[in-house]
């Protein structure tokens, strides 16, 4: 790689400083050097340059043409060296990153692959009794993973996962169910918001009135889950969700019929946090994951933003 012809930095500060104060004896004080070397470090620059920078006259100091427009230039090349440096650090001074999420999210989603997560040695993890609180003046979290996609005012909300939903059962209770009405003899577990037991019935041609369906309903899928784990009825899983616990054999999926797809969660945090390194990073490998999913409520987006 070609070397930039720049001069040194040591000459840059104390220009810098020597401009903002049109004073040697200031500058010097700023940087905690001596005016004598203030003087040496601009007359370095000045060669660099091949121009002065200062006109000096009468125990004044001034700048010329070419030292002024140096000087703004400057200001604002070191603002951003400040603010990158800050954003650089903030993970190293920074406490815990903090997560809110659901029971489901947590267990189920994020914790089979917490070992990829790039802020896995900070993150803290907390799980919300219902959905996550989106009030983040009072929720003590940096992000949170949002119960469906609606706006939420002062923060951005990504649309993450959008996934269908399928019957599954314990293996011992899968063995005994052929047919799609045959689940109408089992007991249904149901979610308490957004259950979608008729629409799937639908889907499979069976003719089953929502009095008919009957079933015990949960607070949230978590519960029905680990209910259908343990042989107490059938629950009306999301794809997205319970596809780990599928891979270690504790649940068994009942047919090929599906619900259709739905955005059941996003990522969330404050507009003001926006440039945040650490919640950009969480957020991109949120997304990232969903997309190597086949689960992603906006691959198109996902895409373009690696």
């Amino acid at each position: 790689m070609t070397q930039r012809p720049l001069p040194p930095f040591s000459a840059i500060r104390a220009f810098e400083a020597a401009a903002r104060h049109l004073s040697f004896k200031s500058a010097a004080e700023e940087l905690c050097v001596t005016p004598s070397a203030i003087s040496h470090q601009v007359k370095t620059l000045e060669e660099h340059l091949g121009q002065p920078v200062f006109v000096r006259a009468a125990n004044k100091l001034a700048l010329t043409r070419a030292g002024e427009a140096y000087a703004e230039a400057l200001t604002g090349i070191l603002g951003d060296l400040v603010a990158a440096t800050g954003r650089a650090t903030a993970g190293a001074k920074a406490g815990p990153f903090r997560v809110q999420a659901t029971a489901a999210f947590n267990a189920r989603w994020l914790v089979p692959r917490l070992e990829r997560c790039p802020l896995r040695g900070a993150l803290s993890v907390t799980t919300a009794a219902g959905a996550p609180d989106t009030d983040f003046s009072r929720n003590e979290a940096d992000l949170i993973v949002h119960w469906l996609d609606s706006p939420i005012p002062g923060c951005h909300v990504l649309p993450m996962l959008k996934t269908v939903r399928y019957p599954v059962a314990s293996p011992e209770v899968a063995a005994r169910i052929e047919a799609p009405q045959d689940l109408l003899k089992e007991p249904l577990l149901r979610d308490q918001e957004l259950d979608c037991w008729a629409e799937w019935f639908r889907a499979a041609g069976v003719v089953a009135s929502e009095d008919s369906l009957g079933g015990e309903f949960n607070a949230n899928c978590d519960i029905n889950l680990a209910a259908a784990e343990r042989g107490q009825g059938v629950s009306l899983a999301w794809d997205a969700i319970a596809r780990a616990t599928l891979e270690e054999g504790r649940l068994v999926r009942l047919f090929d019929i599906e619900t259709e797809p739905v955005v059941i969660y996003s990522v969330a945090y404050p507009e003001a946090r926006a440039d945040d390194p650490r919640i950009a990073a969480m957020r991109d490998w949120l997304l990232h994951e969903s997309l190597e999913d086949g689960t992603s409520a906006d691959p198109v987006r996902v895409e373009a933003a690696q």
